[in-house]
This record gives C-alpha cells, sequence and structure tokens, in this order.
C-alpha cells in the first residue's frame, strides 16, 4: 500500500526516520492541456495519466475547466478500464489563451491547491506545464514539503520572437528557468535538450523518452484510394502535421513544395492541422491541400499514403509528428534539433539540416521528392528508427523517475530531521 502522512502530521515527519519504500504512489498531476484539447502535450499527459492507474497508482489530475465543465471535484472521463472515480480530478476556472482560442489556462491560489495536497497526501507533485495553476502547484508543493517534478515541453521564451515581442525573451527565459528549478527534477525528451538547459542554468535535468503508437501509425496505412482522392498517383506527395502558427515555421514547408514543383511539377502537398494562419495560408498557396485537424484512423491514413514529411520548426523541444511520420514509413526532413536530433540519420532515413539553414531545407525537400519512387530503403530505415520509441518503454522510464524523485526527497527529509 502507498506510504501515507497521518493527518495532523507535517509532511517531513511523515518520512523522517526510516524512510519507506513506495511501491504504489500517490500522484498529484497538473496540466493546463488536456483531452479533448488536441495537442501533442494533451495527449501524452492523457496518455501517463492512464498507464499510471494501470500500474496501481493513485493519480489525481488537477487541470482547468473546458467548456461546458464546472470547477471544482469531477471524474476524470478520458481514460478507459473503469479506473476513475469522482473525484479523480480537480479543475480550476480556465480562460482562454489570447492567439489560442482553442487552448486555456488555469489559476488557482497556492493556498487553494495547498488545502487539496493536505487532503490527499500525494507522494510527489508532477507538474506537466508551466502556466499559472503550474506556477501555484509548485508553490503549494514546497509549502508543504512535497517531493515535486516538472516537464519541460514547450519553448515559449523562443515564441516571442514569432509574435512581435522579441524583447520579452529573456524574461521568459528567466521564469522558465525559475520554474524548473523550484522542482527537484525537470524532465525532458532530448539530450540535447537537457545539454541546452545545464548549460543555460537549469538544475537537475532528467531525460525522459517519448514514444510513439506503432501499431496505428504504420506503413500498412497506406491508402491508393486516398492518394487518388488527392490526384496523386504516380506523383509525390509532401507532407505537413502540426498546429498552423507562427511559431511553427510552417511557410517555409510550403515554400519548399513550390520549389520542387519546379522540378516536379506533378508534384502535390497535402497539410494537416488547423491553426490562426490556416486561412491566410490556403490564400497564399492554393496549390496546397488543407485537410483541416484528422485523428486516428484518418490521421495514421494520410501519413502512411504520403512521401515525404517536412518538419520545418525550430520551437518545438520534441515534436511527435517526427516519430509518427517515422513510424509510418516516410523519410524526414527536419533541423537537427527536437526529435529529428534522437531519431533522424542524415542520409538513411531522411534529411537533417542545420539549425536555421533555410536554404537547405528546401534543398533536401527538392532531392528526396525527385527520387521519390526510388526511397524505399529510406521508408523501412524510418520504421525502423521509430520502433525504438515504443510507449511502453518511455512510460516505465517516466514512473521509474516518479520513484526515484519520490525516494531522494524521503531520504533528504530523513537526513535534515537527524539533524534538526
Amino acid at each position: 500500500m502507498p506510504v501515507a502522512a497521518a493527518p495532523g502530521t507535517s509532511f517531513a515527519a511523515a518520512f523522517a526516520s526510516p524512510p519507506v519504500a513506495v511501491t504504489l504512489m500517490r500522484i498529484a498531476l497538473v496540466t493546463e492541456t488536456y483531452p479533448p484539447e488536441i495537442n501533442g502535450v494533451a495527449a501524452g499527459v492523457a496518455r501517463t495519466v492512464t498507464y499510471l492507474r494501470e500500474r496501481g497508482h493513485e493519480v489525481r489530475l488537477l487541470r482547468p475547466r473546458q467548456d461546458g465543465e464546472e470547477p471544482g471535484d469531477g471524474a476524470d472521463s478520458s481514460t478507459n478500464g473503469g479506473l476513475t472515480t469522482a473525484g479523480s480530478e480537480w479543475r480550476s476556472p480556465g480562460w482562454p489563451i489570447p492567439m489560442y482560442r482553442a487552448l486555456r489556462f488555469g489559476a488557482a491560489r497556492p493556498a487553494t491547491l495547498a488545502a487539496q495536497f493536505r487532503a490527499w497526501h500525494p507522494h510527489v507533485v508532477h507538474i506537466a506545464t508551466e502556466g499559472p495553476l503550474g506556477w501555484a502547484a509548485v508553490a503549494a508543493a514546497r509549502r508543504l514539503g512535497l517531493a515535486t517534478s516538472s516537464d519541460f515541453r514547450t519553448n515559449f521564451h523562443q515564441y516571442s520572437g514569432y509574435y512581435h515581442c522579441g524583447w520579452l525573451a529573456p524574461a521568459i527565459e528567466r521564469y522558465l528557468r525559475g520554474f524548473h528549478n523550484r522542482t527537484e527534477r525537470c524532465f525532458v525528451p532530448t539530450r540535447q535538450l537537457r545539454r541546452q538547459l545545464l548549460a543555460c542554468g537549469y538544475d537537475r535535468v532528467e531525460v525522459v523518452g517519448r514514444g510513439v503508437d506503432l501499431d496505428l501509425y504504420a506503413p500498412a496505412r497506406r491508402d491508393e484510394a486516398l492518394r487518388e482522392q488527392w490526384n496523386a498517383l504516380g506523383a509525390p506527395v509532401l507532407l505537413h502535421v502540426g498546429r498552423l502558427a507562427p511559431e511553427k515555421n510552417v511557410e517555409l514547408a510550403l515554400r519548399a513544395f513550390r520549389m520542387v514543383r519546379r522540378f516536379v511539377p506533378r508534384a502535390h502537398m497535402v497539410v494537416v492541422g488547423d491553426g490562426p494562419l490556416r486561412a491566410s495560408l490556403a490564400r497564399r498557396y492554393p496549390e496546397a491541400r488543407f485537410v483541416g485537424t484528422q485523428t486516428g484512423a484518418a490521421l495514421a491514413a494520410h501519413y502512411a499514403s504520403a512521401d515525404v514529411f517536412l518538419f520545418p520548426s525550430l520551437t518545438d523541444t520534441f515534436g511527435n509528428v517526427t516519430l509518427e511520420a517515422l513510424a509510418s514509413g516516410l523519410p524526414v526532413v527536419a533541423f537537427d534539433c527536437a526529435a529529428a536530433s534522437e531519431y533522424v540519420a542524415d542520409r538513411l532515413n531522411g534529411r537533417l539540416v542545420a539549425p536555421g539553414d533555410e536554404s537547405g531545407f528546401i534543398r533536401s525537400a527538392c532531392l528526396l521528392a525527385c527520387r521519390f519512387g526510388a526511397l524505399g530503403t529510406m521508408r523501412r530505415a524510418a520504421r525502423q528508427a521509430a520502433l525504438r520509441a515504443d510507449w511502453a518503454g518511455a512510460l516505465r522510464g517516466f514512473e521509474q523517475q516518479l520513484y526515484e524523485t519520490v525516494h531522494a526527497h524521503q531520504f533528504a527529509d530523513t537526513a535534515l530531521a537527524r539533524t534538526a
């Protein structure tokens, strides 16, 4: 059974002498995005919650309310297997994010969250996002002496340049560093990002990988009827999947497509996703096919039915779409950062380009598109690379990191109590 602090006992004293090995954990998981919102963070957090509950851990989700929901206690209906009960989540007030009306941020006073934590006695508070709700959760957990961990998921400081407020970047970077350094472990998805954060003054940074659904995203999902619908039989199809927002650098992929058409006039471009730039991009690039948001088997078919995947983002900390494309057997053209730095081998399963080298990105897209009929070896290598990224292994690694965070916190409290 999980270790619990007795009512009225300080959290530090509860683990003071001696620490007891925790076999099952009570985890307070704080996130400001969650399904049915569609983005990589929401999907990853939901998958993590489901996994931890299936392993027997008690997970209480703290998140902003979404449209049609009331603040306060509720049941988390997104998981399967009857594992949720009333009170398995707590919802704060939530408001739409400017420029991202489909997403929300939450807010709560640290005292309010501290009351939640006192009533439930979590072993660890894990914060998945760095917004106001996450900051309040860190403050509340530190006030109670609880173990804390966090995810570095978004390069918000880099976003400022895409929204004409680059002068805010240093302040945002200081906020992010202060946020994560107030937790006992900061989890990142790649070794490259770990090195970058350590060089920028972040403490206690650990790599926790990501996974991909290898059954859903697979070359077998290729659909010739879909290609016929695109009028692309016998012609290369370039694909981009993602949110159509300034920080995603989507226009570079479309510029690359235009250059490809100079060499292969019958080439096609399919853009999956929605966002604030969709209408303007569709007007400026009428030759591309904008198909909106796709999910599940339909999304998997779009991946597998294309020939080359273009991922021009310079701001993503990972980019789950890169793994989804590789798993679908697509060679990837990307900058040498985020997921591509870990899974794309230049000239083996795609093309890696030095970050910021837009001419190199366009040239690489042209090279692959011009030989789209001879990419069989690259396609197989793409799938093989993705096989290293199974979700089961990634989630086991995350679970182990939470255990280690709890145990390290217990021993630190014990040592402090013995010297007091």
